[in-house]
């Protein structure tokens, strides 16, 4: 049975809403793993993901208390791949190339900050950014999130829009 991650960033909520439970709820649910790339603002959005395996890391909009209680990159093992979990940070123009080089042994990287989604390969490395886990409109993007799972074949990853009647 193949490993199914969930990853989403940039949610920029003080609290969990309705609709981000519900959100959370609909689009995670076949999710054994999250990976929440950072700008989660507070830690209680994340208690959503209590039954999951949560690996998250703090962005440049979170709260001070945030910023202390997790670490602003890290690497993980999962079925035999590595990832790296990071939030991103400057300018928006060059960030894989610099994460490229920042995490040059990993299989994956996940990142955030530019809420712009994409999945790209750089040579055997993939970056994935699921953009922003908000509603559409608020930074001019529809709210995105992405999955991968990790199959006898490797890692097929997809970037998906949030529906829109959570």
């Amino acid at each position: 049975m193949a490993t199914r991650i969930g990853i989403l960033s940039d949610t920029h909520l003080s609290e969990p809403s309705e609709q981000y439970l519900r959100s959370v709820n609909m689009v995670f649910s076949n999710c054994s793993i999250i990976f929440h790339a950072g700008d989660i603002t507070s830690l209680s959005v994340l208690e959503v993901f209590k039954k999951k395996q949560l690996y998250a890391v703090h962005g440049n909009m979170c709260h001070p208390a945030t910023t202390q209680a997790l670490p602003a990159s890290r690497v993980v093992n999962i079925d035999n791949y590595r990832f790296a979990i990071c939030h991103g940070a400057g300018m928006y123009h060059n960030i894989e190339e610099r994460l490229f080089e920042q995490f040059s042994d990993v299989d994956c990287v996940v990142f955030g900050h530019t809420h712009n989604p994409v999945i790209r390969q750089f040579g055997s490395m993939m970056m994935i950014n699921p953009g922003s886990f908000q509603p559409t409109g608020q930074y001019g993007h529809p709210g995105t999130y992405a999955t991968i799972e990790i199959t006898e074949t490797g890692l097929q990853a997809k970037i998906q829009k949030l529906p829109q009647n959570r």
